[in-house]
């Protein structure tokens, strides 16, 4: 990547205090609600004394934490094991060094698989990648994305002109939020005997903490235990609290596979936000274990992801057929269903792909108001959908940080290309933009599918990132002399050769006129 030598300012001894007392109190993004996962930004200036803090708390520190670089910059750091390997491929093919002190704030990327305010407050936005937006709990837990979609269906309904964006009901299944008195008692009074509701921990992933309501007696223990927590709440310190939940209608007559319940994994990449330039990615299947019987107590018969299914005694056994490729659910549904059910032929890759990323879109920009705009920030969103037994297609959520695991064939051939492609376009984007450069054509988009690029959607519009892009000079991004001490105020030295330049291996596929006819516009 090609950058031109800048200067580095001189540093006072307010900014040397705030570089060395830094802040601690980081929240996790799987335990929070909606109000709660939104990392808040630390607004205390460099000068003001800060708590020091050595790492996030449950965060898995990686191995070969005190070693030093072996050659100059860029750094790279990686926290937790969720596709390290994959990541640290990737950027030593550039050339680029591991750093392992979660405190240095030298760094070209910083990949964290948990939210913790302190690299937000010293994110140096237009100088550095950060993996995760810090408030994309708007989109990634339940409630956010509740409250974001039910907002945005209140606009549209105010609305006298006709718009292409899809109903909550066609898409999200009914939803209650059990933190509200109002709706938990909605709830209790439309649940009926026969109905199977699912209740789910508003900012948990992986199936944690979700439990089904089949029967008449379980909705009433849980409707007690509710009230009898609202009377008297329990004596615990702030985060223990209890998590916020939504409780939803269960599909219970999904489309099973032999016999066997499945969801859709698709990926939402949002390569950048300032401005906001979203792709999506293919993904694969999800299977159970074991066939599919609604009234099954057995959480694995109702959950597919990989995380649930493992707790299944047959998974060892099954695992490589609880992942299909699309190809092989393409396949599988033109022969098995096309002529019985009407459908066109390549469903999967047509109806299917298509709806799923108007629903991603969708989600997207009813939540695009909130999210953090920075140059930098960067997120890679899981997104789940189901399809039942007549074909409609289902959201079940979103998902920050997906598993980046490869734990079988088929997950081997899939996430490498998902983790190297989002990359690869993160910082294609990044350094056009610095460079003042247009986004398109991308030499670097090969399989992803361009679905929003904010500049096309509201051309000649002034967005405040264009206000400040002249700042912007992606210095972390260019070699650099090792300092032994990295919190010492000598500014690092440049090296006269700029870093390696940004690799193309795969082919280009789209022109630019081809590029501006793929983007969406659904408002």
């Amino acid at each position: 990547m090609a950058f031109g030598p800048t200067k580095n300012k001189k540093k006072t001894k307010a900014m040397r205090q705030g570089r060395n007392n830094q802040a601690a109190g980081p929240s996790s993004a799987d335990r929070a609600t909606a109000t709660s996962s939104d990392v808040k930004l630390d607004k205390a200036r460099p000068s003001e004394k800060r708590p020091q803090s050595k790492r996030c708390p449950q965060e898995k520190q990686p191995e070969g934490r005190g070693k030093a670089p072996k050659g100059p910059g860029p750094y790279f750091y990686i926290s937790g094991s969720n596709g390290a390997e994959l990541l640290s491929i990737y950027c030593q093919s550039r050339g680029w060094q591991r750093i392992y002190d979660n405190r240095r704030e030298d760094y070209a990327l910083k990949w964290c698989e948990i939210k913790c305010p302190e690299n937000y407050y010293h994110f140096k936005e237009g100088e550095q990648l950060l993996y995760q937006i810090p408030n994309n709990g708007v989109l990634t837990t339940k409630i956010g994305l509740l409250c974001c979609l039910r907002e945005q269906e209140r606009v549209m309904k105010k609305m006298s002109r006709s718009n292409k964006l899809l109903k909550m009901k066609e898409f999200f299944p009914e939803s209650f939020r059990l933190d509200i008195r109002e709706e938990r008692k909605a709830f209790f009074e439309l649940s009926k005997e026969g109905q199977i509701w699912i209740c789910k921990p508003s900012g948990s992933n992986q199936g944690q903490g979700i439990f089904l309501l089949k029967t008449p007696a379980a909705l009433h223990n849980f409707q007690a235990r509710l009230h009898r927590r609202e009377e008297n709440p329990p004596n615990t310190v702030p985060h223990k609290a209890p998590r916020a939940r939504i409780v939803q209608r269960y599909i219970q007559q999904p489309l099973l596979l032999e016999g066997k319940k499945f969801d859709v994994r698709s990926y939402l990449l949002i390569a950048c936000t300032a401005p906001f330039l979203l792709f999506y990615a293919q993904g694969y299947l999800r299977l159970s274990c074991v066939n599919y019987d609604a009234t099954s107590d057995d959480l694995t018969v109702h959950l597919t992801n990989q995380s649930m299914q493992k707790k299944n005694p047959l998974y060892r056994q099954l695992k490589e057929e609880t992942v299909w490729r699309m190809e092989h659910f393409n396949s599988y549904i033109n022969e098995k269903f096309r002529k019985t059910n009407g459908l066109p032929k390549d469903w999967v890759f047509t109806v299917l792909t298509k709806r799923m990323q108007q629903i991603m879109v969708q989600c997207f920009l009813a939540a695009k108001h909130k999210l953090d705009c920075k140059l930098g920030y960067f997120d890679l969103i899981g997104c789940d959908f189901l399809i039942d037994e007549n074909f409609k297609v289902w959201l079940l959520e979103m998902n920050a940080n997906p598993a980046l695991h490869t734990n079988c064939r088929v997950l081997k051939d899939i996430i490498p290309p998902v983790v190297y492609e989002s990359l690869d376009l993160v910082l294609e984007v990044f350094n056009k933009r610095l460079k003042g450069q247009n986004v398109f054509p991308l030499e670097t988009l090969s399989h992803f599918v361009l679905l929003y690029h904010e500049d096309a959607a509201n051309p000649g519009q002034k967005e405040p990132w264009k206000l400040r892009s002249g700042l912007w000079t992606g210095r972390y991004l260019r070699p650099h002399e090792v300092n032994i001490s990295h919190f010492s105020q000598s500014s690092a030295k440049v090296l006269k050769n700029s870093s390696k330049k940004l690799p193309c291996s795969r082919k280009k596929r789209l022109s630019s006129c081809s590029e501006r006819t793929a983007v969406k516009k659904l408002s």
